[in-house]
């Protein structure tokens, strides 16, 4: 038992940890919420159940909530003490009807609470009539909510799909249906369509009619409602990319639906062959209709999904990539192609061999977005992938057309690259240039590089003379300096001479918001064979002067600590 409540509690701490973020609870009153909410699961686990230690934990669960993700995550906690409830008692039905009354009447603003309201009169109580009671009192709080529409519109859907089902179930027993009252027009679903209609004048956008599209998709006597949506879609958002995508893919549905397991393989390719072509051509009608971005980038979305979905036909892969490089090229000679895509372009004429083709798309890629240090990176990499001899005069124009602003990537790529490729010289004059070509803030991490690099490849003599010279331009990271303290301890002759040097340098630099780093200097000074421990009072004042607020009773704890031999 103490398992299930353990685990209870510990799915409720996300939800907690987002409250404490929002600033709605502090860490004190989380503590308090998990104590509570322990004290009412052991009530709710015992093996002498009360329906009224249920009740009262549903009412203690809710709280005024500020985000959708803690929102839904009580929600469903709240919809399962529901159903465990339930599963005790089965004439507890009401009473917890009455505990939802009570919470609309404190939270009317949350949608997803009177979704869940009339989900619990639909399908728990079997009452349709209270679900759509709920969902109109929930439209006069919510009048342009599309889900709760959504949601009206399934429920009225699914009520009259149960229906159906009934009737037809009467009928078949050969059954009266006098005494039975059974709506044409609930039956057929225009219920749902009334709905729709009104939902449709005050909800702007396609992605409403999308969803409820979806929706009466998923029962098979909507072909009226979907077939007013669809001229819905193209009549009012004839512009949009998303219509368009919808009615593009909607025809890999239009296939022949008299396949059996008789049908061959190469019957079935043909046909989803076929299939495919419709797709395409509907998006090539819409490319010329809507010449945008967007347009292009779910036509390409499309190809890229067919040419990854998995086949044993050589031929069908074959057609699906030619159509996707052919795609790719035609948005790119519209000036149509967004630049993350053309990432995806080079990857599949990689894989495809392509390397002449790869270059030349890489090379259009930098002059149509020049000042894209992404885009110049991605032309880097390929040049470097296929071992070009033209990476060196890439850099060059790279360097030159982006501005200094962002460009550590296209730094750190040449250094590593020259690592690998060219000579120490060549290499040590691209960390130098790099340490100019970048801004303040990011020539810090290629001073670090550049430390680690002469270090592995020069030894310790060097990176000293590196190190002294790099000291002479702020700014520094602390990373830096402990670099260097690391490099002084991997030597023999650790001289603790220069362990001050590089300690002190670095207090100047971060002394008034690193307690660690006075810590770390006085245990030099106490464990190094030529440390002088009559320092460590010096140190100690000098941390006490530099360092403010929490800083300093973090730095007396833990100096504490040490004192006593527990650090």
């Amino acid at each position: 038992m103490a398992e299930r409540i353990e685990q209870r509690l510990e799915d409720r701490v996300p939800e907690l940890e987002q409250l404490e973020r929002v600033g709605l609870f502090t860490r004190k009153e989380i503590k308090a919420v998990l104590r509570r909410a322990s004290a009412l699961e052991y009530k709710i686990q015992r093996r002498a159940l009360r329906k009224e230690d249920f009740i009262n934990y549903i009412q203690r669960t809710g709280y005024s909530f500020k985000k959708d993700e803690i929102e839904i995550s009580i929600l469903h906690r709240i919809h399962s003490l529901f159903n465990r409830a339930i599963g005790k008692w089965k004439n507890a039905k009401h009473q917890l009807s009455r505990v939802f009354s009570s919470m609309l009447a404190i939270h009317p603003n949350k949608p997803a609470l009177w979704i869940m309201a009339a989900k619990w009169e639909m399908e728990t109580r079997l009452s349709s009539e209270n679900a759509r009671h709920l969902f109109l009192r929930a439209l006069r709080f919510h009048p342009e909510c599309p889900k709760l529409y959504q949601e009206y519109v399934r429920m009225e859907l699914m009520n009259a799909e149960k229906q159906r089902k009934e009737k037809k179930e009467l009928e078949r027993a050969k059954m009266d249906l006098g005494e039975f009252s059974y709506s044409e027009e609930i039956l057929n679903g225009e219920m749902a369509r009334i709905i729709y209609r009104d939902a449709a004048q005050k909800i702007k956008g396609v992605e409403f009619h999308l969803a409820v599209l979806s929706i009466a998709k998923l029962f098979d006597f909507t072909q009226d409602l979907q077939k007013e949506i669809l001229e819905s879609l193209q009549t009012t958002f004839a512009d949009d990319p998303r219509t368009w995508d919808y009615m593009a893919r909607r025809e890999l549905e239009l296939g022949s639906l008299q396949s059996t397991e008789h049908t061959t393989k190469q019957t079935k390719v043909s046909e989803m062959t076929q299939r495919e072509e419709r797709c395409s051509a509907v998006f090539e009608e819409a490319v010329k209709a809507v010449p945008a971005e967007d347009m292009w980038k779910y036509y390409i979305t499309f190809c890229l999904e067919r040419y990854n979905r998995k086949t044993n036909s050589e031929e069908l892969k074959r057609k699906r990539l030619e159509r996707t490089l052919s795609v790719f090229n035609k948005a790119h000679e519209s000036s149509l192609l967004p630049e993350a895509l053309y990432k995806q372009w080079l990857q599949l004429l990689l894989e495809s061999n392509l390397f002449e083709k790869a270059t030349e798309v890489a090379e259009a890629a930098t002059k149509r977005f020049s000042l894209s240090v992404e885009t110049w990176q991605m032309r880097l990499q390929v040049l470097i992938q296929l071992k070009s001899d033209d990476v060196t005069q890439c850099f060059e124009e790279a360097i030159k057309h982006v501005k200094s602003k962002g460009t550590l990537p296209i730094w750190t790529l040449w250094v590593e690259w020259s690592e690998g490729t060219k000579s120490k010289e060549d290499t040590e004059a691209v960390y130098q240039r790099s340490l100019h070509g970048t801004t303040h803030a990011e020539s810090v991490t290629m001073k670090e590089k550049y430390l680690d690099w002469t270090y592995r490849n020069s030894g310790y003599k060097k990176v000293r003379r590196v190190f002294t010279s790099l000291c002479e331009n702020r700014p520094f990271s602390l990373d830096f300096f402990r670099k260097m303290i690391q490099i002084e301890k991997e030597q023999e002759s650790c001289k603790m001479l220069h362990l001050r040097e590089y300690y002190e340098r670095a207090l100047r630099e971060f002394g008034s918001t690193e307690s660690d780093l006075w810590l770390d200097y006085i245990k030099e000074e106490l464990s190094h064979p030529q440390g002088k421990p009559e320092n460590c009072g010096s140190i100690h004042w000098r941390a006490m002067k530099m360092l403010q607020g929490e800083l300093v009773e973090d730095f007396v704890s833990k100096y504490t600590l040490l004192q006593t031999g527990h650090l």
